[in-house]
């Protein structure tokens, strides 16, 4: 619901701001019988859950291909070649105050393309992301900081933006962007999502009730692949384990 594209080039960035991913994720209706389906081997495009974790995969059927499959529990795999715009990954439906921990793979340094853990609250309706790794464009570029924090052994800085009339969760609407950026990048660790959003706070950003929250990977007219794996720290059972998978894969 976020905007058009969300990594766009620094120059537009700099006039528009940061694009979020929520455009991408719900902003646009799913077409299941489109092209990019019947060219792709892996899970369908869509929202849901799958073997017990919430998972959302959008594409903008642009250009290029990609190949988004649903493993077991909170993992999945990710290939993408040359495409358009494309977001995808596991997590919770609502999100919220988590410890988590993530560990896998992302071949997309040289691209455009980030790792980031991204969801949506409602009452504000607010977009956000905690964002570990990027490739060639840091998707706060143009935003507002707000502050820094310390956490999981790292520093994130922390930003602002603002959509203006666009695609949300809750249709057409203006609203808030927050972003926690890592300053030294990473792909595997904890993220500990209440010290980032207690920071936000305390530096005049108010979330409200939580919606989806997905350990995400992004590709913005790129090439690369992921495999990530995403958990909740001291729960040994999945998040949904009485919810059936929500589609058939095609693989």
């Amino acid at each position: 619901m976020m905007f058009n594209s969300l990594l766009i080039t620094a120059a537009v960035a700099a006039i528009t701001s940061a694009i979020p991913l929520s455009e991408q994720l719900f902003g646009r209706s799913i077409d299941l019988g489109s092209k990019l389906e019947t060219r792709q081997q892996g899970s369908a495009q869509g929202y849901g859950f799958h073997s017990h974790y919430f998972y959302s995969f959008w594409s903008d059927n642009s250009s290029g291909s990609v190949t988004y499959t649903n493993l077991q529990n909170g993992s999945y795999t990710s290939q993408w070649s040359n495409i358009g715009n494309w977001v995808g990954g596991k997590g919770w439906n609502p999100g919220g105050a988590k410890s988590i921990a993530y560990n896998g793979t992302w071949s997309a340094i040289n691209q455009n393309s980030y790792l980031a853990l991204y969801g949506w609250t409602k009452d504000p309706l607010i977009e956000y992301y905690i964002v570990e790794s990027y490739g060639t464009y840091n998707p706060s570029s143009g935003a507002q900081k707000r502050g820094t924090i310390q956490s999981d052994g790292g520093t994130y800085d922390i930003y602002q933006t603002q959509r203006v009339n666009q695609p949300s969760i809750v249709g057409r609407a203006t609203f808030y962007q927050f972003w926690s950026v890592r300053t030294q990048k990473r792909v595997g660790g904890n993220i500990t999502t209440g010290n980032h959003f207690d920071a936000w706070v305390k530096n005049g950003l108010k979330l409200g009730n939580h919606n989806y929250m997905i350990m995400a990977t992004e590709g913005y007219q790129s090439s690369g692949s992921s495999a990530i794996t995403v958990r909740e720290i001291g729960k040994d059972e999945a998040p949904y384990p009485n919810e059936p998978d929500s589609r058939k894969d095609n693989n």
